[in-house]
């Protein structure tokens, strides 16, 4: 059973993102919009961290691997915002 949860989470995620794309797509509410937008936001980066989990990993391994996954993926964001101002200077 434990073996078969990463791809179960998965398919949780990617329905998460198709559910944020339904909410994005609806015309009648900003504040859908908005929770479509971070839904979609969410489940993407969660995605990227769970899906970049070994298979063979189980339980409190696996989990450490999403938390250091989502963890260099924040790291990459953050450096990426504080570069803009100096590569934007860079190119004037």
């Amino acid at each position: 059973m434990e073996g078969r949860l990463l791809p179960r989470i998965e398919l949780g995620l990617i329905f998460l993102m198709i559910v944020g794309f339904v909410l994005i797509a609806q015309q009648w509410s900003f504040v859908l919009y908005q929770l479509g937008l971070l839904t979609v936001i969410g489940a993407t980066i969660l995605n990227i961290a769970v899906g970049n989990v070994p298979r063979a990993a189980r339980g409190w391994r696996a989990f450490r691997a999403v938390v250091i996954i989502l963890a260099v993926t924040a790291a990459v964001f953050v450096i990426g915002i504080l570069l803009v101002p100096y590569l934007a200077q860079l190119g004037q």
